[in-house]
């Protein structure tokens, strides 16, 4: 009998938050549009640090799921305390779009959609170490995909290994995507002394 086995998946943690932002915080997601910046293709807060600036109730609804990842996904015995270090809002308005990237010097990712249209608003997951040699396929699998593409709507949060490389391809329809993206790192021993890499981070 003949088996595929899915070894080394690559998790993608995502979820709906309902009623987590008060008519006040959207107010102030929208304000904050006007001290951004132009970024590659879209445009950024100034403020990299907003979740810890303006929306804490945030940052800890977040940290739950984040605790979740780690305890249920990464299963490690390691007495370690994840962590959100910087976090940015991004704005993206019609025909505008988000470059290929993955984030460095982070060990998870997360992407929360303030406002997002599930018909139009995407994220889009690039397959690591993807092969010079490419093959015309008659459907798409999780096994010979070079990329993948979650639809996204207001409320959703998406969580990611740092190191995958994603994007966001040019919007359509009129409405104005926000998202608040963060970056999670850990404190405390990773590895094992007795294989000769225990780490006090």
């Amino acid at each position: 009998m003949n088996k595929v086995y899915p070894i080394f998946p690559t998790p993608i943690y995502k979820t709906q938050l309902k009623n987590i932002v008060s008519q006040k915080d959207l107010d102030m997601f929208k304000n904050k549009k006007q001290t951004c910046f132009k970024n590659e293709g879209n445009f950024v807060s100034r403020d990299t640090y907003i979740l810890d600036n303006s929306f804490p109730k945030l940052k800890e609804a977040f940290m739950i799921h984040v605790n979740n990842y780690f305890k249920d996904i990464i299963c490690t015995t390691n007495n370690i305390t994840p962590y959100i270090t910087q976090s940015w809002l991004n704005y993206t308005e019609e025909d505008q779009h988000h470059h290929h990237h993955s984030h460095s010097n982070s060990i998870l990712s997360g992407v929360f959609y303030v406002s997002a249209d599930k018909e139009h608003d995407s994220i889009k997951f690039y397959k690591p170490g993807n092969s010079v040699i490419q093959f015309r396929h008659k459907d798409y699998n999780l096994y010979n995909s070079t990329s993948w593409k979650f639809n996204v709507e207001t409320n959703d949060l998406v969580l990611f290994p740092s190191s995958l490389e994603h994007s966001v391809e040019k919007k359509k329809g009129s409405n104005l995507r926000i998202s608040l993206a963060f970056n999670v790192f850990i404190k405390g021993n990773i590895g094992k002394e007795d294989d000769l890499n225990d780490l006090s981070l």
